[in-house]
This record gives structure tokens, C-alpha cells and sequence, in this order.
């Protein structure tokens, strides 16, 4: 193990203070009960939050709360995090319980759990400054990605009638038909200033969505 944690450390160009850190930060829970990442990856959940949040902030000053919400949930989710481990390596890393099983792209939570942890060991072995070039180094391909965000109508529409009307669309469930297992929702929406547009769905989210693209297409907003 020795040897794979100066391998590691050299990769990420980060020599620990703290070697036991990032030993327990690759630990899963199925290789040591007690001593695993399980509480580093909770902190840092947040500390990727934090700076990942801030990094938003900063990049885009005229852009609202909502689609802020959104970009960050692009970037923090466990897909994301999944991935960002695996490009930086960690999979080669990880201690596990059964010693001869190989960690793949499918093992999604280990993979975030575990990159989640070692940030979580870098900020506390190295400070925020630290780890902030960190996460924004190894995020940085998504973080630029970014600047792309592609709405779904529901949204696209909230954001312009809170814009424009300072009020939420009205949505309202107006039928649902059909068998239980697979029912019909007919739904309809409206915002200040225009009729009433109706639309269906095997769920109300689906209704929801139909409803909110034809009103789109009243006020001309694609």
C-alpha cells in the first residue's frame, strides 16, 4: 500500500502531511467497518459544494437563482463526481473488501463516495486554498461545459414568467384518465397575461411539461 500512496500523491501532485488521511479517504466501508470514508465523503460533499457554488457565482453574475440551481446540480451529481475519479485514476486506488474484484465505471458510488473523501482529506491536510485549486482543476472540463444548459419548457417558462410577472406559472390538474397502473393526466397552465394551455401525459410532470411547451409557443420562446 505504500508504494500506491506515494504513486497517488505524486499523480495528484499533493504530498500529504497526513498520510493516514488518504488512506482512510480511499477505505470503503466493505474493507473496514469502522475506519472507512464514509464521514470524509460527507464533508466533502460540502466542500465541493463550496467551491464549486462559489465558482458559479463568479462566472455567471446575471443569471438566476434557478439556473444557477441547475448548473451546480450538472456539476455535483454522482455521474459527475463518478467520472471525475475515474479520469483522475482513482479506481487503481480504492481498498476494498473483496481484494479481487476490479472497480469499473459501473461501481458509480464507490467511485464519487471515494473522490468526494479525498477532497474531504485534502482540505483537511493541506487547507481550502488547496483543495479549491484542486476541485477546480479536476472539474474544469465540466465546469466549462457549463456555459451550456439546455431547459426543459417547465423551466424555460418559470424563469420567464418569475422575470417578467414576479409570479409562478399556475398549473392545475384538470383530468386523470385510464387505468390506475397507467393513467392519462390532462394539465393545464397559465401565467399572467395569457389563455389557458392544456396538455397530457402518462404522469403529471409529462402533463406539466406538454402544457408549459404550447404556452412557449404562444409567447414565441423556444
Amino acid at each position: 500500500m505504500n508504494k500506491k500512496i506515494i504513486n497517488l500523491q505524486q499523480k495528484l501532485k499533493i504530498k500529504f502531511n497526513k498520510k493516514s488521511l488518504l488512506i482512510t479517504a480511499l477505505t470503503h466501508k466493505s474493507a473496514d467497518q469502522k475506519n472507512n470514508n464514509e464521514k470524509l465523503e460527507f464533508l466533502g460533499d460540502r466542500v465541493i459544494g463550496l467551491v464549486l457554488s462559489t465558482k458559479l457565482y463568479e462566472l455567471y453574475p446575471d443569471h438566476s437563482e434557478g439556473i444557477l440551481d441547475k448548473k451546480f446540480a450538472n456539476l455535483v451529481n454522482g455521474k459527475v463526481c463518478c467520472n471525475v475519479a475515474w479520469s483522475i485514476g482513482l479506481q487503481n486506488y480504492i481498498i476494498i473488501g473483496n481484494k479481487t474484484k476490479k472497480i469499473t465505471l459501473n461501481d458509480e458510488k464507490i467511485l464519487s463516495d471515494s473522490c468526494e473523501a479525498l477532497v474531504a482529506a485534502i482540505y483537511l491536510d493541506q487547507g481550502l486554498e488547496k483543495v479549491k485549486d484542486f476541485i477546480l482543476n479536476i472539474w474544469k472540463k465540466n465546469i466549462e461545459q457549463s456555459s451550456v444548459l439546455l431547459l426543459d419548457p417547465k423551466t424555460k417558462l418559470q424563469e420567464y414568467s418569475l422575470k417578467k410577472y414576479k409570479k409562478l406559472p399556475n398549473y392545475k390538474v384538470l383530468s386523470s384518465t385510464g387505468p390506475r397502473h397507467n393513467p392519462i393526466f390532462k394539465i393545464s397552465v397559465s401565467i399572467t397575461n395569457t389563455k389557458t394551455y392544456i396538455g397530457e401525459g402518462r404522469s403529471k410532470q409529462q402533463g406539466e411539461l406538454n402544457a408549459a411547451s404550447k404556452l412557449l409557443q404562444h409567447i414565441d420562446i423556444n
